[in-house]
């Protein structure tokens, strides 16, 4: 029997008198220590790992065994298709002449002709190194998060923290311009820290994570720290959007909250912008 007041999400739905703060990756249900199993990323419970077993090819090659992961739910692949389609964006940059970078970086300036750009700049970087870095990071924080939060949810975080890092952009530094997934990337490490704080979790590494790159960002010349701020502001909100409403019961209120804080953005864009023109 559940004891009066007691929010039965935060208990196991196995053994309701043991609170749990962790959910099974694939069906999302509250999971205490003794019906956890460890999985590649997070854990499963009893009823998923039974259902895996059942379902598993009695013996397969490797390569067609991590084709199949990744076609599962189980399996990061918004992830892995921005890292392809980030680095197909780069090679084609260093073949266009100027031509991908003229399309595709965004130029504050330039936002009412190339309105496109403040998303698409998260695809496009100055360097071999700087597009090496931005995946290896996505690399690592994809894995984490698309399992845990979903993959539409993932790809909806990723791209609304670029985008609110392009608004940072337009508003702290009008004159510059932006390339890069960093923005983005520090959206999902601001996520990952509200929800791992919304689940009781310690996320100190976290933060001293996020302040070393922050620094960078302010002492290093060249690197857009506006980017990075409006990201990971953007990112944490959405976090805190994922993990307040991660009941079933509570998806609309989500989608509609993830829906006011992108209307928010886009009026930001076109107050500054409005402000912008009327400056020249």
């Amino acid at each position: 029997m559940t004891e009066a007041g007691r929010d039965s999400a935060n208990h196991c739905y196995r053994h309701p008198d043991r609170q749990s703060f962790i959910l099974c990756q694939r069906c999302g249900r509250t999971i205490c220590p003794s019906c956890q199993t460890e999985a590649a990323v997070g854990f499963h419970c009893p009823e998923c790992v039974q259902e895996a077993r059942a379902s598993a090819p009695r013996s397969r090659p490797q390569l067609l065994r991590s084709a199949r992961r990744i076609r599962t739910s189980d399996g990061p692949v918004i992830t892995y298709t921005i890292i392809v389609v980030t680095a197909v964006v780069f090679l084609a940059q260093q073949v266009s002449g100027g031509y991908v970078d003229a399309l595709l970086v965004y130029r504050p300036w330039l936002t009412t002709l190339l309105p496109w750009t403040m998303l698409t700049s998260l695809f496009v970087h100055g360097s071999f190194i700087h597009v090496l870095f931005n995946m290896f990071s996505l690399f690592i924080f994809g894995r984490i998060l698309e399992p845990a939060i979903g993959r539409w949810r993932f790809l909806v975080l990723y791209l609304l923290s670029g985008f609110g890092g392009s608004v940072a952009v337009l508003l702290l530094n009008p004159g510059g311009g932006v390339l890069g997934a960093s923005g983005a990337i520090f959206g999902l490490m601001g996520a990952l820290f509200a929800i791992q704080r919304g689940l009781g979790g310690n996320g100190s590494q976290l933060v001293v994570l996020l302040v070393l790159n922050l620094a960078i960002g302010f002492l290093v010349p060249n690197i857009s720290w506006q980017a990075h701020l409006g990201g990971l502001i953007t990112g944490v909100l959405i976090g805190v959007i994922y993990s307040r409403t991660r009941r079933r019961d509570r998806q609309l209120t989500q989608k509609l909250l993830i829906g006011g804080l992108a209307a928010a953005l886009l009026a930001i864009t076109v107050a500054a912008v409005a402000v912008l023109l009327s400056s020249r």
